[in-house]
């Protein structure tokens, strides 16, 4: 089994603004060294390194990681999908093996984000490499990723952490499955089961919390095009790797 969604940083207070007091447990650098224990005691044999800093510096910082420690399977980087030399640095990362896919964390950008027209032209230029997308979006952007999705149906998607369901107060459910059931009908889109717990209770969220939305992913995605994500180190937040 593959983890398919982990990250690994250099810990700096002013970089890693994201990572709030509340969120103390994780003020710290993580590294594989730091994870490979984890993995091969959750009889876990590798896992995709996921990129947590808007740069190319933390694409390359990752795919350094990658050649350094084989469990690293992949990478999903960063890139400047707006940036008008978008196609020559695409070519530039083409030569990395290891890299697999990218993603822009669009969940605090403007409404309009995902199909603003220097960003579609962003996401067209990927059709000759291969690469997959990875939709960080938060419950409230899935009309727009239903209508990015659907302009490019050869590139394959990726939606992270089922779009941020709001599982601690159950807010908003029913637009939630209807967003879900209808980027479900686009096979070119995949599903990652990650970052879940992190969206719920931190300190008290049990199984069952979870079970709608698990069952709304499974009956609709199917297990072929569902992944396992951890969403290490921030599901340190709320539960243990195992």
């Amino acid at each position: 089994m593959i983890d398919s969604h982990v990250h690994f940083w250099n810990y700096h207070p002013v970089k890693d603004a994201w990572i709030t007091e509340e969120m103390k447990v994780i003020q710290r650098d993580f590294a594989p060294s730091d994870l490979e224990k984890e993995l091969r005691e959750n009889g876990i044999d590798g896992c995709i390194a996921v990129q947590a800093d808007q740069s190319e510096q933390e694409t390359e910082f990752l795919l350094k990681y990658a050649d350094e420690y084989p469990f690293i399977k992949g990478v999903v980087g960063w890139i400047d999908f707006r940036s008008t030399d978008l196609s020559d640095r695409l070519a530039v990362f083409a030569k990395y093996e290891k890299l697999v896919g990218w993603r822009h964390i669009a969940q605090p950008e403007p409404e309009g984000f995902l199909i603003s027209s220097d960003f579609v032209r962003g996401i067209a230029a990927l059709k000759n490499y291969g690469h997959t997308y990875d939709l960080v979006i938060h419950r409230g952007q899935l009309a727009e990723a239903i209508s990015l999705v659907a302009q490019f149906p050869e590139q394959r998607f990726v939606l992270d952490h089922l779009a941020k369901p709001d599982i601690k107060n159950k807010q908003g459910d029913d637009e939630w499955k209807q967003n879900i059931v209808t980027l479900s009908q686009h096979p070119n889109v995949y599903g990652k089961i990650s970052g879940m717990v992190t969206e719920a209770d931190w300190h008290s969220w049990t199984y069952d919390d979870m079970v709608f939305y698990l069952d709304v992913m499974f009956e609709h995605f199917g297990t072929n095009r569902l992944m396992f994500g951890s969403d290490w180190p921030v599901c340190k937040l709320a539960a243990s790797y195992q």
